[in-house]
């Protein structure tokens, strides 16, 4: 076999992904600020939530992406088990329509097709209002272009005699019907669609096969069969980094594609004579021309057959997928990014949103972070106030690592095409985690100003002193929590003034203390250096006072009016 054959099958099989993809990505680009809208409005019960799963991937052209950008909805609390279920069940029938593309790719020549959609998309990339309709047509160029390729090279290959003989002696040896070689075909089917990633790829080199006679057609529905479970493993790889109800999503996605192909299996040969039937092929005398329809008419038959069946017992599937995946203690995932998961083939839309969602988890993680220094101030027991010391070391470490994982995050969302609106929402969130991380090393800041107290084995504040302490740290955590109001809500609703008024009174209380301190010192309340670490705090309640008007203004898009 000429080693250039074998390079020419690889390379029209990265053109086809690579068609698929750029096709899938425009797609998801075009539909992106819309996607939110239809998942939150179009999965009120199972049965619009299997309508939404069908109209989002024969949209988007990749189940793939669906069941990603589902899992991610679960894992952002957008989306329940029960609707993402059924959403997935939608997206198995949705991607069948990727199978009759391939069928086209075969039964007709598309070659005069790829050109002209190649000039035409190269003139709407350089219009840059057009820049995603052209990628499109780029990417359905480079899918047909594949396709054809792939055609042209496979048909090539078995006119080579030695290379046939080869494969044909290969093929042959599992050419008995029986249990053990149909299981070899279903292993090989989803062990190639995991490691290409890609059930459209090997739906290509399936059709190649089996219209060039080398594969039989039994033996190919076992491979179309297991690339239907191979597809299922990405989303469970990505899911191994999100929370409980997103990885319980990602296992329905298997167990649902893994029932099918069982119940598919034991009724196979009447269920193929069905589909055949209906497509008008005779299996007593094989068509190879039409057998590649055959093969997208049975993958249709497949799905939406297991999509009917099991929609009925949505129910009892989310039962057993919460019984084989227990929750997680929620002290085990509180030191780790809840909402960002890294995945593929998302849309800006739904990256930003994860963003946000993190961005939000943080904003109240820093104050919780807050209220352990509050309870620091007044901790008398030396153990537990080294335990709460620790404990605010520990955050404030959290607090670096959330800032510097989440802006990585946002820095390669950014490498996307992205409208200017999404860049803006990008930059302001850049500014809201650096001063969320500040107001992190502000709590750390008290924390080790009281505890250099403590060590000191000085004498406690006075009364006075503790009680303007608290009511500036009351100030400060109303601060806090009106920043947390805004960042779980809608910037829409949300009175920027409350933020801007109680900035304005911590600005006031702690002038004010300035005074009265000065005027305690020379009254000998209490000694200078006292008084000077009595004062570090309040100014730090200040600064920290300063960050969160900083996180309030970078979301709602604006700035407080000097005064």
């Amino acid at each position: 076999m000429s080693i250039w054959i074998i390079f020419r099958l690889l390379g029209s099989l990265a053109l086809l992904m690579f068609g698929m993809k750029a096709m899938s990505e425009s797609l998801q680009k075009l539909a992106g600020p819309q996607l939110r809208h239809v998942f939150g409005t179009m999965t009120t019960n199972r049965f619009t939530g299997l309508l939404t799963g069908i109209f989002i991937t024969a949209a988007v052209q990749s189940s793939t992406a669906t069941t990603l950008m589902t899992v991610s909805f679960v894992n952002a609390g957008l989306l329940t088990l029960i609707q993402a279920i059924s959403v997935i069940m939608g997206a198995h029938i949705g991607t069948t329509v990727t199978a009759w593309i391939m069928s086209l790719g075969f039964s007709f020549d598309i070659s005069s097709f790829v050109y002209p959609a190649f000039f035409i998309g190269i003139i709407l990339i350089y219009m840059k209002s057009r820049r995603i309709i052209g990628d499109f047509l780029f990417g359905v160029a480079f899918l047909f272009l594949g396709l054809g390729t792939l055609k042209e090279t496979g048909f090539s290959l078995v006119e080579n005699p030695e290379a046939s003989q080869a494969i044909s002696n290969f093929f042959s040896n599992f050419n008995e019907g029986t249990f053990i070689n149909s299981l070899f075909f279903l292993l090989m089917g989803t062990i190639l669609t995991l490691c290409v990633q890609s059930s459209a790829a090997i739906m290509a080199i399936t059709m190649i096969l089996c219209s060039t006679g080398v594969l039989q057609l039994e033996q190919g529905i076992m491979l179309v069969l297991g690339e239907n479970i191979g597809t299922t493993i990405t989303s469970n790889i990505v899911a191994i980094g999100t929370n409980t109800q997103a990885r319980r999503a990602a296992f329905a996605h298997l167990s649902i594609n893994v029932l099918g192909v069982v119940w598919v299996v034991a009724v196979l040969p009447w269920f193929l004579k069905a589909v055949c039937h209906f497509v008008g092929y005779d299996m007593e005398s094989p068509n190879l021309a039409k057998i590649s329809i055959v093969l997208a008419a049975f993958h249709s038959a497949f799905n939406i057959s297991n999509t009917l069946l099991l929609i009925w017992f949505v129910p009892y599937i989310e039962k057993f997928v919460c019984w084989a995946i227990k929750s997680k203690n929620e002290e085990e995932e509180d030191f780790r990014l809840h909402f960002i998961t890294s995945g593929i083939m998302k849309t800006p839309e739904l990256s930003v949103l994860e963003a946000h969602k993190e961005i939000s988890s943080f904003a109240e993680r820093m104050q919780r972070m807050f209220h352990m220094v509050r309870e620091l101030l007044t901790e008398k027991d030396e153990q537990k106030f080294t335990k709460l010391y620790n404990r605010i070391e520990k955050y404030e470490g959290i607090s670096d690592s959330m800032e510097i994982e989440i802006a990585k995050y946002l820095d390669q969302v950014s490498d996307a095409h992205l409208s200017d609106e999404t860049k803006a929402k990008i930059r302001a969130m850049l500014r809201e985690i650096s001063e969320l991380e500040s107001i992190g090393d502000s709590c750390f800041n008290m924390a080790r100003t009281i505890n250099r107290k403590v060590q000191g084995k000085k004498d406690h504040f006075t009364d006075k002193q503790y009680e303007y302490m608290h009511q500036m740290m009351e100030l400060v955590n109303n601060a806090l929590t009106q920043m947390n109001v805004l960042m779980a809500g809608r910037k829409e609703s949300f009175d920027i003034n409350r933020s801007f008024n109680i900035e304005n009174e911590i600005n006031n209380y702690r002038n004010q203390l300035k005074s009265q301190n000065i005027n305690d010192i020379n009254n000998h309340e209490y000694t200078y250096a006292e008084g000077t670490i009595y004062m570090d705090l309040i100014i730090e309640c200040e600064k920290l006072g300063d960050y969160v008007v900083n996180v309030v203004e970078a979301r709602m898009g604006t700035r407080q009016k000097d005064t």
